[in-house]
């Protein structure tokens, strides 16, 4: 009885070191991956900015808030098609940033198509890349950082200049009670292009620059708040700064009429709601990654030496 009992515990602890490292270095990598269905709401704010008024007499103006909207929704449909022709699994993220004045007006609306492999987070090229309608081809990565993110500089794509620049490793972060990567990017000044949507209606942006010759410049410091494990920020910030120059903005001081300051931030309620969220898949990918399978070996080694136990109990010969 013993002996049948040391072999189905060596049967059992033979499985649980098999599966182990078939749990760690097969499954993970293929099951670790970004849904492609996902969707996600982040609400921004910029308190105590300075506005340009388009209806005001174009003067820039102190408000109170200006607040951003970000959506991302996964889209399985687009992602299913790139796939086939990529023959790896394919993420496709359609986002939209919708600003809204302390009015509630709009003040522009940039929509943008992201495509990356979905284990990776790597761009992948395909038709329907784009940043407010403009055809992009991405380098490095944008939104969110690969699985188990290192402590060093990556390349990250700025969708305003739409192009990429290192976003530097700082070092370390406790935020919320979590162990975070910090990283931070400086995008000097730039000329970008007008957004396709305005407040004012009729305008065509590029007939707009072309007819007045006004440009628009940008700059940003952007900072991120990076769990390692999930590569998905916790908290981002970005302290902005936009202008006209040349054209209308030639009668305002040195040329130029800011457009829109400010340092933006997560809203309070918005920023508990994705750390509680990036906690959760965090353990979901510990458990895949190192939980399980850490778990299994131990196992394993624990029956192998009850087995081995019972049988040299089983192989004593009783004494006189």
């Amino acid at each position: 009885m013993r002996r049948r009992a040391s072999l189905v515990l060596l049967a059992a602890a033979v499985f649980c070191a098999a599966l182990a490292p078939l749990l760690r270095w097969y499954a993970y990598p293929r099951l670790a991956k970004i849904p492609p269905n996902q969707y996600q709401e982040v609400v921004l704010e910029a308190k105590d900015a300075t506005l340009l008024d388009y209806t005001g007499g174009m003067q820039p103006k102190k408000v109170d808030k200006v607040t951003i909207i970000q959506t991302l929704k996964g889209n399985v449909e687009a992602s299913r098609e790139i796939e086939a022709s990529a023959g790896r699994d394919v993420v496709v993220w359609d986002t939209l940033t919708h600003i809204v004045g302390p009015d509630g007006k709009m003040v522009s609306q940039i929509p943008e198509r992201y495509v990356f492999d979905a284990h990776t987070q790597a761009p992948i090229h395909a038709t329907g890349e784009s940043v407010d309608g403009d055809p992009v081809r991405r380098e490095g990565i944008e939104f969110k950082w690969p699985f188990f993110t290192e402590p060093r500089d990556y390349l990250y794509f700025d969708a305003q200049t739409r192009t990429s620049a290192p976003v530097h490793y700082v070092g370390p972060r406790r935020f919320r009670g979590m162990d975070v990567y910090y990283y931070e990017q400086d995008v000097p000044w730039t000329k970008v292009s007008l957004p396709k949507k305005m407040p004012i209606e009729g305008i065509d942006p590029a007939t707009f620059e072309q007819s007045t010759g006004t440009s628009l410049w940008y700059r940003t410091k952007a900072m991120f708040w990076v769990d390692p494990v999930t590569g998905a920020p916790v908290n981002a910030e970005q302290v902005i700064e936009q202008e006209m120059r040349g054209g209308i903005a030639a009668g305002a001081p040195e040329g130029r009429l800011t457009v829109f300051a400010g340092h933006v931030t997560m809203r309070e309620d918005y920023s508990r709601h994705t750390v509680a969220l990036v906690k959760s898949n965090r353990t979901k990918v510990l458990a895949l990654h190192t939980y399980a399978p850490a778990a299994l070996a131990a196992g394993g080694l624990v029956l192998l030496g009850l087995a081995l136990w019972l049988e040299a109990r089983g192989r004593r010969r009783p004494t006189a």
